[in-house]
């Protein structure tokens, strides 16, 4: 026997005052009786619910046939899609926003639809995940990877490839004339001629990433170090002559020379080599904040502690870096807009702190993914 069909709770006398009516009504149906009467009479035809209420049926179907209505609504039960190493749970997040652990209910490290908008999931990315998910009766979780493989793959070919450097270093050309200034054409994206191109300024003073010079490089290491050459991607070779550290040792500057004969498309071919490197021309440089996201919990640890049960956080989930160069072209972006930053990951301009003259970028997924799709 069903327990939910003996003598069922049909309503509720409670004699408070409601924070809308006050004291007008004492009499609140139960959400059993509620919930198949309203769908019938808002003409919904399936009800879509998860796993407990499936013993809740009979008495679902009990109510709408007895109310006699015309169109029958039918409850369908499935089971919760389950995300590992994700806080889900509202009394759990209510407790990070309380706490001041997450900035509010759109943090981008969490998943409700207002968090996944702010880090810069799309639509389409949300509605590939549910597809590849499928809809289940067996209790099971999902890899959030999937969830990052699928927004990658809805915004490779969509959006533009930008350069930016998140841990910048002085690069100067010494031998570039100093006052020059050339605008290269760039292409948006290698993979999708019709974003078509932008024009980047390229001049004597750049900035690259700290990791593309090594005073001591280990074996296989292509990029800048001392005599080494590289090409500056979409410009020149230049090869590392010199560079210049402060008073604790730390590089400051590095020091090239450039051969103007190799510039990218002249079709040169007299030598080949290994390492290509980004960069952004110092002038022309927009500074902007950028975020670096991590999974909120303990990834070894679990969502939940078995001792306790409170949550098993990670300390590093979110890195916060005040000084990132970008290419001017970034300039005129607005709230939700998204980008690649080459060879980093995808970014996009946060909605809540962003400013034009103060530009805020969110990390959606990095490029590489340890996901692959099962065949």
């Amino acid at each position: 026997p069903n327990i939910n069909m003996r003598d069922p709770v049909i309503y509720r006398v409670a004699r408070m005052t409601h924070h809308n009516t006050g004291d007008k009504w004492c009499i609140y149906p139960m959400y059993d009786f509620a919930h198949p009467i309203e769908d019938a009479v808002e003409g919904i035809t399936h009800s879509i619910c998860t796993l407990e209420f499936e013993d809740h049926r009979p008495l679902y179907d009990w109510v709408v046939r007895e109310c006699e209505f015309e169109n029958k609504p039918r409850q369908i039960e499935f089971a919760k899609l389950y995300l590992t190493n994700v806080v889900t749970g509202k009394r759990y997040i209510r407790r990070l926003v309380e706490d001041g652990i997450v900035d509010g209910w759109d943090d981008p490290r969490l998943v409700s639809i207002a968090a996944l908008r702010r880090r810069g999931f799309t639509p389409e990315s949300i509605k590939m995940f549910m597809e590849l998910c499928g809809v289940s009766k067996s209790q099971s979780s999902v890899d959030y990877a999937m969830l990052e493989y699928c927004i990658r793959e809805d915004l490779k070919m969509k959006r533009p490839r930008m350069m930016a450097v998140l841990d910048p270093i002085k690069l100067v050309i010494d031998n570039y004339p100093e006052d020059q200034v050339e605008y290269l054409d760039v292409a948006n994206n290698l993979e999708n001629e019709e974003l078509g191109y932008r024009k980047v300024p390229f001049c004597r003073e750049l900035y690259i990433e700290r990791e593309d010079f090594m005073e001591d490089p280990p074996k296989k290491y292509f990029r800048l170090f001392p005599g080494n050459e590289v090409r500056l991607m979409h410009a020149y070779f230049v090869k590392c002559e010199s560079f210049v550290k402060d008073e604790n040792g730390k590089v400051m500057e590095v020091h090239c020379t450039y051969d103007p004969e190799t510039k990218c498309g002249s079709g040169f071919t007299g030598r080949k080599v290994k390492g290509t490197i980004h960069w952004v021309p110092a002038p022309f440089a927009v500074k902007a904040e950028v975020r670096l996201y991590e999974n909120l919990v303990d990834e070894e640890k679990g969502v939940y502690n078995k001792e306790d049960g409170s949550l098993n956080l990670n300390p590093n989930s979110l890195t916060v870096i005040k000084e990132a160069y970008l290419e001017p072209s970034f300039e005129g972006a607005d709230a939700y807009d998204s980008f690649q930053f080459v060879r980093n990951g995808y970014y996009c301009i946060d909605a809540k702190d962003s400013r034009p003259e103060a530009l805020v970028f969110n990390r959606i997924v990095s490029l590489k993914s340890s996901f692959k799709l099962p065949k």
